[in-house]
Protein backbone atom coordinates (compact mmCIF):
# COMPACT_ATOMS: atom_id res chain seq x y z
CA UNK A 1 0.00 0.00 0.00
CA UNK A 2 1.20 3.50 -0.76
CA UNK A 3 2.19 5.58 2.27
CA UNK A 4 0.19 8.43 3.71
CA UNK A 5 1.39 11.96 2.96
CA UNK A 6 1.47 14.52 5.75
CA UNK A 7 1.59 18.16 4.65
CA UNK A 8 3.26 19.79 7.62
CA UNK A 9 6.36 21.62 8.76
CA UNK A 10 8.74 21.06 11.69
CA UNK A 11 7.98 24.41 13.34
CA UNK A 12 4.19 24.03 13.11
CA UNK A 13 2.51 23.43 16.46
CA UNK A 14 -0.38 21.28 15.27
CA UNK A 15 1.82 19.41 12.79
CA UNK A 16 3.70 18.06 15.80
CA UNK A 17 0.53 16.53 17.19
CA UNK A 18 -0.35 14.64 13.98
CA UNK A 19 3.22 13.61 13.20
CA UNK A 20 3.67 12.18 16.68
CA UNK A 21 0.64 9.94 16.24
CA UNK A 22 1.94 8.63 12.92
CA UNK A 23 5.38 7.95 14.37
CA UNK A 24 4.33 6.32 17.64
CA UNK A 25 1.94 4.05 15.74
CA UNK A 26 4.56 3.18 13.12
CA UNK A 27 2.30 4.25 10.26
CA UNK A 28 4.09 4.53 6.94
CA UNK A 29 4.07 8.14 5.76
CA UNK A 30 6.09 10.74 3.93
CA UNK A 31 6.12 14.38 4.94
CA UNK A 32 5.84 17.26 2.51
CA UNK A 33 6.04 20.92 3.39
CA UNK A 34 3.57 23.63 2.33
CA UNK A 35 6.31 24.83 -0.02
CA UNK A 36 5.71 21.72 -2.13
CA UNK A 37 3.98 22.77 -5.38
CA UNK A 38 1.27 20.13 -4.95
CA UNK A 39 0.21 21.68 -1.67
CA UNK A 40 -0.63 25.08 -3.17
CA UNK A 41 -1.83 23.79 -6.53
CA UNK A 42 -4.08 20.95 -5.35
CA UNK A 43 -4.42 20.71 -1.56
CA UNK A 44 -5.28 24.33 -0.76
CA UNK A 45 -8.05 24.56 -3.41
CA UNK A 46 -9.51 21.24 -2.24
CA UNK A 47 -9.43 22.20 1.46
CA UNK A 48 -10.54 25.77 0.83
CA UNK A 49 -7.84 27.47 2.91
CA UNK A 50 -4.11 27.50 3.58
CA UNK A 51 -3.79 25.42 6.74
CA UNK A 52 -1.60 22.63 8.08
CA UNK A 53 -1.43 19.81 8.84
CA UNK A 54 -3.30 18.00 6.09
CA UNK A 55 -3.13 14.23 5.70
CA UNK A 56 -3.52 12.63 2.29
CA UNK A 57 -4.56 8.98 2.55
CA UNK A 58 -3.31 6.34 0.10
CA UNK A 59 -6.61 6.59 -1.81
CA UNK A 60 -6.18 10.36 -2.23
CA UNK A 61 -8.63 11.54 0.46
CA UNK A 62 -7.57 14.77 2.18
CA UNK A 63 -8.11 15.06 5.94
CA UNK A 64 -7.50 18.37 7.69
CA UNK A 65 -7.31 19.06 11.44
CA UNK A 66 -5.40 17.01 13.96
CA UNK A 67 -8.57 15.65 15.56
CA UNK A 68 -9.93 14.37 12.26
CA UNK A 69 -6.51 13.01 11.26
CA UNK A 70 -6.03 11.08 14.50
CA UNK A 71 -9.64 9.84 14.51
CA UNK A 72 -9.23 8.60 10.94
CA UNK A 73 -6.03 6.73 11.77
CA UNK A 74 -7.15 5.52 15.18
CA UNK A 75 -10.01 3.56 13.70
CA UNK A 76 -7.43 1.26 12.12
CA UNK A 77 -5.29 0.41 15.17
CA UNK A 78 -5.78 -2.30 17.79
CA UNK A 79 -7.93 -1.22 20.78
CA UNK A 80 -4.98 -1.48 23.15
CA UNK A 81 -3.10 1.03 21.00
CA UNK A 82 -5.94 3.52 20.65
CA UNK A 83 -5.37 7.15 21.59
CA UNK A 84 -8.73 7.05 23.36
CA UNK A 85 -8.75 5.17 26.67
CA UNK A 86 -11.43 2.52 26.99
CA UNK A 87 -12.23 3.43 30.60
CA UNK A 88 -14.45 6.49 31.25
CA UNK A 89 -12.38 8.51 33.73
CA UNK A 90 -9.22 8.19 31.69
CA UNK A 91 -11.10 9.07 28.51
CA UNK A 92 -12.56 12.25 30.02
CA UNK A 93 -9.20 13.28 31.49
CA UNK A 94 -7.47 12.60 28.17
CA UNK A 95 -9.90 14.91 26.36
CA UNK A 96 -9.29 17.62 28.95
CA UNK A 97 -5.54 17.28 28.52
CA UNK A 98 -5.92 17.47 24.73
CA UNK A 99 -7.87 20.71 25.10
CA UNK A 100 -5.36 22.27 27.46
CA UNK A 101 -2.35 21.11 25.49
CA UNK A 102 -3.46 22.41 22.12
CA UNK A 103 -5.13 25.59 23.35
CA UNK A 104 -4.09 26.36 26.94
CA UNK A 105 -0.37 26.08 26.20
CA UNK A 106 -0.55 28.37 23.18
CA UNK A 107 0.34 31.42 25.26
CA UNK A 108 3.75 30.24 26.50
CA UNK A 109 4.43 28.57 23.16
CA UNK A 110 3.96 31.85 21.29
CA UNK A 111 5.75 33.95 23.92
CA UNK A 112 8.86 31.79 24.04
CA UNK A 113 9.03 31.65 20.24
CA UNK A 114 8.50 35.29 19.31
CA UNK A 115 9.74 37.32 22.29
CA UNK A 116 13.37 36.13 22.33
CA UNK A 117 14.70 37.26 18.97
CA UNK A 118 18.33 37.54 20.12
CA UNK A 119 18.35 33.78 20.68
CA UNK A 120 15.63 32.45 18.39
CA UNK A 121 15.34 34.47 15.21
CA UNK A 122 18.43 33.16 13.37
CA UNK A 123 17.08 29.63 13.79
CA UNK A 124 13.46 30.51 13.05
CA UNK A 125 14.23 32.44 9.88
CA UNK A 126 15.94 29.43 8.33
CA UNK A 127 13.52 26.89 9.79
CA UNK A 128 10.42 28.65 8.48
CA UNK A 129 11.75 29.60 5.05
CA UNK A 130 13.09 26.09 4.42
CA UNK A 131 9.52 24.76 4.72
CA UNK A 132 7.69 27.60 2.99
CA UNK A 133 10.03 28.05 0.01
CA UNK A 134 11.59 25.13 -1.81
CA UNK A 135 14.64 26.57 -3.50
CA UNK A 136 14.64 30.32 -4.04
CA UNK A 137 17.28 32.89 -3.18
CA UNK A 138 18.07 34.40 0.20
CA UNK A 139 16.07 37.53 -0.51
CA UNK A 140 12.94 35.53 -1.33
CA UNK A 141 13.33 33.40 1.77
CA UNK A 142 13.83 36.46 3.97
CA UNK A 143 10.69 38.07 2.57
CA UNK A 144 8.61 34.95 3.19
CA UNK A 145 9.84 34.71 6.76
CA UNK A 146 9.14 38.40 7.39
CA UNK A 147 5.56 37.99 6.17
CA UNK A 148 4.85 34.81 8.12
CA UNK A 149 6.55 35.97 11.31
CA UNK A 150 4.60 39.25 11.30
CA UNK A 151 1.37 37.28 11.24
CA UNK A 152 2.53 35.02 14.05
CA UNK A 153 3.65 37.95 16.20
CA UNK A 154 0.17 39.43 15.85
CA UNK A 155 -1.29 36.09 16.92
CA UNK A 156 0.96 36.13 19.99
CA UNK A 157 -0.78 39.29 21.17
CA UNK A 158 -4.16 37.80 20.30
CA UNK A 159 -3.46 34.87 22.65
CA UNK A 160 -2.92 37.20 25.59
CA UNK A 161 0.82 37.86 25.62
CA UNK A 162 1.48 41.44 26.73
CA UNK A 163 4.48 43.14 28.27
CA UNK A 164 2.81 43.58 31.65
CA UNK A 165 1.73 39.92 31.82
CA UNK A 166 4.98 38.33 30.61
CA UNK A 167 6.42 37.74 34.12
CA UNK A 168 3.28 35.82 35.13
CA UNK A 169 3.20 33.90 31.83
CA UNK A 170 6.74 32.73 32.49
CA UNK A 171 6.02 31.82 36.11
CA UNK A 172 2.94 29.91 34.97
CA UNK A 173 4.87 27.93 32.37
CA UNK A 174 7.68 27.12 34.79
CA UNK A 175 5.08 25.81 37.24
CA UNK A 176 3.65 23.64 34.47
CA UNK A 177 7.08 22.22 33.69
CA UNK A 178 7.64 21.40 37.36
CA UNK A 179 4.30 19.61 37.68
CA UNK A 180 4.59 17.65 34.44
CA UNK A 181 8.18 16.70 35.24
CA UNK A 182 7.12 15.44 38.68
CA UNK A 183 4.34 13.36 37.14
CA UNK A 184 6.72 11.81 34.61
CA UNK A 185 8.87 10.51 37.47
CA UNK A 186 6.31 7.73 37.83
CA UNK A 187 5.18 6.98 34.28
CA UNK A 188 6.44 7.58 30.74
CA UNK A 189 3.18 9.20 29.55
CA UNK A 190 0.33 11.20 31.02
CA UNK A 191 -1.95 8.23 31.71
CA UNK A 192 0.57 5.44 32.10
CA UNK A 193 2.55 3.27 29.71
CA UNK A 194 1.34 4.48 26.33
CA UNK A 195 0.36 7.83 24.82
CA UNK A 196 -3.28 8.93 24.65
CA UNK A 197 -4.99 11.86 22.97
CA UNK A 198 -3.89 13.95 25.96
CA UNK A 199 -0.22 13.31 25.18
CA UNK A 200 -0.76 14.19 21.53
CA UNK A 201 -2.47 17.43 22.59
CA UNK A 202 0.53 18.35 24.74
CA UNK A 203 2.95 17.39 21.99
CA UNK A 204 2.03 20.24 19.63
CA UNK A 205 3.31 23.15 21.73
CA UNK A 206 5.87 21.22 23.74
CA UNK A 207 7.63 19.89 20.64
CA UNK A 208 7.31 22.42 17.86
CA UNK A 209 7.83 25.57 19.91
CA UNK A 210 9.10 24.77 23.36
CA UNK A 211 11.52 21.90 22.67
CA UNK A 212 12.83 22.97 19.23
CA UNK A 213 13.20 26.74 19.45
CA UNK A 214 16.58 27.65 20.97
CA UNK A 215 15.60 29.68 24.04
CA UNK A 216 12.78 27.51 25.45
CA UNK A 217 14.56 24.26 24.57
CA UNK A 218 17.37 25.13 26.98
CA UNK A 219 14.85 26.09 29.64
CA UNK A 220 13.11 22.73 29.26
CA UNK A 221 16.33 20.74 29.37
CA UNK A 222 17.62 22.55 32.43
CA UNK A 223 14.39 22.71 34.41
CA UNK A 224 12.43 19.62 33.33
CA UNK A 225 14.65 16.89 31.89
CA UNK A 226 11.87 14.31 32.08
CA UNK A 227 9.63 16.54 29.94
CA UNK A 228 12.42 16.79 27.38
CA UNK A 229 12.70 12.99 27.37
CA UNK A 230 8.93 12.72 26.99
CA UNK A 231 9.18 14.88 23.86
CA UNK A 232 11.83 12.54 22.46
CA UNK A 233 9.67 9.54 23.38
CA UNK A 234 6.63 11.03 21.63
CA UNK A 235 8.58 11.10 18.36
CA UNK A 236 9.81 7.51 18.66
CA UNK A 237 8.35 4.47 16.86
CA UNK A 238 9.28 2.31 19.88
CA UNK A 239 8.73 2.66 23.62
CA UNK A 240 11.76 4.85 24.33
CA UNK A 241 11.46 4.51 28.10
CA UNK A 242 14.49 2.58 29.28
CA UNK A 243 14.75 4.69 32.44
CA UNK A 244 11.45 3.20 33.64
CA UNK A 245 12.67 -0.39 33.52
CA UNK A 246 10.24 -3.14 32.52
CA UNK A 247 7.27 -0.78 32.18
CA UNK A 248 3.83 -1.97 31.10
CA UNK A 249 2.28 -0.28 28.08
CA UNK A 250 -1.09 -0.28 29.82
CA UNK A 251 -2.72 2.73 31.43
CA UNK A 252 -3.03 3.30 35.17
CA UNK A 253 -4.90 0.49 36.88
CA UNK A 254 -8.57 0.71 37.83
CA UNK A 255 -9.14 3.91 35.82
CA UNK A 256 -7.10 5.66 38.50
CA UNK A 257 -5.72 9.19 38.57
CA UNK A 258 -2.51 9.42 40.63
CA UNK A 259 -1.77 12.38 42.86
CA UNK A 260 0.84 13.81 40.50
CA UNK A 261 -1.73 13.92 37.69
CA UNK A 262 -4.34 15.39 40.03
CA UNK A 263 -1.86 18.18 40.79
CA UNK A 264 -1.51 18.86 37.08
CA UNK A 265 -5.30 18.90 36.69
CA UNK A 266 -5.58 21.39 39.57
CA UNK A 267 -3.07 23.60 37.77
CA UNK A 268 -5.24 23.46 34.64
CA UNK A 269 -8.23 24.46 36.75
CA UNK A 270 -6.39 27.48 38.12
CA UNK A 271 -4.82 28.55 34.84
CA UNK A 272 -7.36 27.70 32.16
CA UNK A 273 -10.93 27.21 33.43
CA UNK A 274 -11.90 30.90 33.40
CA UNK A 275 -10.51 31.33 29.89
CA UNK A 276 -12.32 28.27 28.56
CA UNK A 277 -15.65 29.35 30.04
CA UNK A 278 -15.13 32.90 28.76
CA UNK A 279 -14.56 31.54 25.25
CA UNK A 280 -17.85 29.62 25.32
CA UNK A 281 -19.75 32.66 26.61
CA UNK A 282 -18.16 34.92 24.00
CA UNK A 283 -19.07 32.62 21.12
CA UNK A 284 -22.61 32.45 22.46
CA UNK A 285 -22.64 36.25 22.49
CA UNK A 286 -21.52 36.32 18.87
CA UNK A 287 -24.33 33.90 17.97
CA UNK A 288 -26.86 36.10 19.78
CA UNK A 289 -25.77 38.99 17.56
CA UNK A 290 -25.93 36.82 14.42
CA UNK A 291 -29.23 34.92 14.67
CA UNK A 292 -29.03 34.10 10.96
CA UNK A 293 -26.12 31.68 11.59
CA UNK A 294 -27.59 28.32 10.64
CA UNK A 295 -26.89 24.70 11.47
CA UNK A 296 -24.29 23.25 9.12
CA UNK A 297 -23.04 26.68 8.03
CA UNK A 298 -19.29 27.34 8.07
CA UNK A 299 -18.37 29.05 11.33
CA UNK A 300 -17.97 32.82 10.93
CA UNK A 301 -18.85 32.50 7.24
CA UNK A 302 -15.35 31.77 5.89
CA UNK A 303 -13.13 28.73 6.55
CA UNK A 304 -10.02 30.88 7.10
CA UNK A 305 -11.67 33.16 9.67
CA UNK A 306 -10.46 31.90 13.05
CA UNK A 307 -11.37 34.63 15.55
CA UNK A 308 -14.76 36.14 16.49
CA UNK A 309 -13.73 39.20 18.46
CA UNK A 310 -12.15 39.29 21.92
CA UNK A 311 -13.05 38.40 25.48
CA UNK A 312 -11.63 39.45 28.84
CA UNK A 313 -11.36 37.28 31.94
CA UNK A 314 -9.48 37.28 35.22
CA UNK A 315 -6.13 35.50 35.11
CA UNK A 316 -3.81 35.37 38.09
CA UNK A 317 -5.61 38.31 39.62
CA UNK A 318 -5.35 40.54 36.55
CA UNK A 319 -7.56 41.07 33.50
CA UNK A 320 -6.44 39.34 30.33
CA UNK A 321 -7.91 40.01 26.89
CA UNK A 322 -7.62 37.34 24.21
CA UNK A 323 -9.06 36.51 20.82
CA UNK A 324 -12.15 34.32 20.80
CA UNK A 325 -11.46 31.04 19.01
CA UNK A 326 -14.70 29.17 18.18
CA UNK A 327 -12.75 26.00 17.39
CA UNK A 328 -12.20 25.50 21.11
CA UNK A 329 -15.90 24.78 21.53
CA UNK A 330 -15.42 21.75 19.30
CA UNK A 331 -12.86 20.36 21.75
CA UNK A 332 -14.99 21.19 24.80
CA UNK A 333 -17.94 19.38 23.26
CA UNK A 334 -15.76 16.31 22.72
CA UNK A 335 -14.96 16.34 26.42
CA UNK A 336 -18.61 16.66 27.39
CA UNK A 337 -19.60 13.92 24.93
CA UNK A 338 -17.06 11.57 26.51
CA UNK A 339 -18.60 12.21 29.93
CA UNK A 340 -22.15 11.75 28.60
CA UNK A 341 -21.19 8.37 27.14
CA UNK A 342 -20.06 7.09 30.56
CA UNK A 343 -22.43 5.24 32.88
CA UNK A 344 -24.00 7.00 35.90
CA UNK A 345 -21.44 5.69 38.40
CA UNK A 346 -18.52 6.62 36.17
CA UNK A 347 -19.96 10.08 35.57
CA UNK A 348 -20.04 10.62 39.34
CA UNK A 349 -16.37 9.68 39.59
CA UNK A 350 -15.47 11.93 36.66
CA UNK A 351 -17.30 14.84 38.25
CA UNK A 352 -15.50 14.25 41.53
CA UNK A 353 -12.10 14.29 39.79
CA UNK A 354 -12.99 17.48 37.92
CA UNK A 355 -14.49 19.11 41.03
CA UNK A 356 -11.30 18.42 43.00
CA UNK A 357 -9.42 20.35 40.31
CA UNK A 358 -12.01 23.17 40.18
CA UNK A 359 -12.83 22.08 36.63
CA UNK A 360 -16.41 20.87 37.00
CA UNK A 361 -17.96 23.96 35.30
CA UNK A 362 -16.28 22.84 32.09
CA UNK A 363 -18.57 19.80 32.07
CA UNK A 364 -21.74 21.88 32.08
CA UNK A 365 -21.12 25.14 30.19
CA UNK A 366 -23.10 25.17 26.95
CA UNK A 367 -23.61 27.76 24.16
CA UNK A 368 -26.68 28.00 21.93
CA UNK A 369 -24.75 26.23 19.19
CA UNK A 370 -21.69 24.01 19.45
CA UNK A 371 -18.95 24.01 16.85
CA UNK A 372 -18.75 20.76 14.88
CA UNK A 373 -16.56 19.53 12.02
CA UNK A 374 -17.74 18.57 8.53
CA UNK A 375 -15.93 18.36 5.19
CA UNK A 376 -12.67 19.70 6.66
CA UNK A 377 -14.37 22.83 8.03
CA UNK A 378 -15.78 24.02 11.34
CA UNK A 379 -19.58 24.33 11.14
CA UNK A 380 -22.35 25.34 13.52
CA UNK A 381 -24.29 22.65 15.32
CA UNK A 382 -28.03 22.64 16.07
CA UNK A 383 -29.69 25.11 18.41
CA UNK A 384 -29.89 24.08 22.06
CA UNK A 385 -30.58 25.57 25.47
CA UNK A 386 -27.65 27.47 26.91
CA UNK A 387 -25.93 26.95 30.25
CA UNK A 388 -23.66 29.91 30.88
CA UNK A 389 -22.25 31.63 33.99
CA UNK A 390 -24.45 34.46 35.24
Amino acid sequence: MDPYTLYAMPGSLYSGKARSYLRTHRIDFVERTPGDPRYNEQVVPAIGRWIIPVLETPDGTLVQDTVDIIDRLDGQVAPDRSAYPATPVHRAVAHLLELFGGEGLLRPAMHYRWDFDDTNVAFLSKDFSASLVLGGDDETRAGVFAFSSDRMRSATTAFGVSEELVPEIERSYERFLDLFDAHLAGSPYLLGGRPTIGDYGFMGPLYAHLARDPYPSVLMKQRAQRVWRWVERMNSPVLDAGEYGDVSEGLFEDDGVPDTLRALLAYIGEEYLDEAVAQVAAVDGWLAEHPDAAEGEVVLGKPNRRFSGTTTFDWRGRPMTVAVVPYRLFLIKRLQDAVAEAGPDARSVIRAVFADASLEPLLDVRPRRWVLRADNHEVWGPLQETALPS
